[in-house]
């Protein structure tokens, strides 16, 4: 069996007790809400306690803890999130609605952060101490300072308002137009994907300088390479070590920044379904947009595990 095929069958067997911790968190965090499902279902009605003791016994509420999170993570296995206390709907089918959205934008910002960070941090080792490097510096400095809300309010001020080159907010699904989808998304994306961009900047700089400064790299430049070839070929690969590391790490910002962008721009997706569920009282959506959101996290670092096996050949080795 391929090393490469070892490792990821044994990442895959550690991902059962995460994802059960995970849930085991999960559900214990929303047990000290103060919102009590029977009184948010009964919303605008004067329930008497008969009817709500009825609900609660219905849905399972009067069971001892454990019991309780026995037939939740029963649930989960077969992929039921709950109900809604409100509507009555399966959280499952909510979520499936709303998560396409939230993956388009986080995707979407993730891939133009690596763009602009590998643009901007090998130009800046590159021409390190020179003016292109002092001023991918100053520019990521600024991004990484400003917060991804400021820059979406003042995007929406200046470019949709303003100039009205963007709409301020909705979304278009690319089934029906791909140009009003990407230019519902593109803002959105701007804003989420800034702040990402700018950190990873700083640390793509960072280690290609520190590759730059190798034996090996003299050694290829004094043989007749091209620089194009030897950074390229050479050096970027050695230096994608940390910058992988920090960008699994910041997609979770991307996940939980989705949800404020979402929410500045009319999307709808797990933002706006989230908040409307902490307004409108509903924890078993609230919960299952969180645990959705937590495993999507850790799907995506194992990726990015994965991606270091691909890019390290001596991590395969080890």
């Amino acid at each position: 069996m391929p090393p490469v095929v070892r490792i990821l069958l044994r990442r895959i067997a550690l991902l059962a007790p995460l994802l059960l911790g995970i849930a085991l968190f999960v559900f214990l965090v929303m047990r000290f809400s103060d919102v009590d499902p029977a009184s948010a279902f009964f919303q605008g009605a004067n329930p008497t306690p008969e009817q709500l003791h009825a609900f609660r016994e219905r849905n399972g509420l009067l069971d001892p803890l454990p019991v309780r999170y026995i037939h939740f993570v029963g649930g989960l296995l077969h992929g039921d999130l709950g109900t809604s206390a409100l509507t009555r709907a399966r959280v499952a089918d909510q979520v499936a609605t709303a998560l396409p959205l939230t993956l388009q934008l986080t995707f979407l910002g993730l891939g133009i952060a690596v763009v602009l960070a590998l643009a901007g941090g090998v130009t800046a080792a590159v021409y390190r101490d020179r003016w292109p490097d002092q001023a991918v510096r100053g520019v990521s400095l600024v991004g990484v300072a400003a917060p991804g809300f400021w820059l979406a309010l003042l995007m929406i001020q200046y470019l949709a308002v303003g100039r009205g080159w963007f709409p301020p907010g909705g979304y278009v699904n690319p089934a029906d137009s791909f140009t009003g989808w990407l230019r519902t998304m593109a803002l959105p994306a701007l804003a989420l994907s800034l702040p990402v961009a700018a950190q990873l900047t700083r640390i793509v700089r960072t280690s290609v300088v520190e590759e730059l400064d190798r034996d090996y790299v003299r050694t290829a430049t004094g043989n007749g390479l091209p620089p194009r070839v030897v950074v390229g070929r050479n050096v970027l690969r050695n230096a994608l070590m940390n910058p992988l590391t920090v960008l699994g790490l910041r997609v979770g910002y991307l996940l939980g920044g989705a949800v404020v962008i979402e929410t500045i721009f009319a999307l709808p997706g797990m933002g706006k379904l989230m908040i409307d569920a902490v307004q409108n009282g509903d924890p078993a959506v609230v919960q299952g947009v969180v645990l959705t959101t937590a495993v999507g996290f850790v799907v995506v670092n194992l990726v990015i595990d994965l991606l270091h096996l691909l890019v390290n050949p001596r991590l395969r080795a080890a």
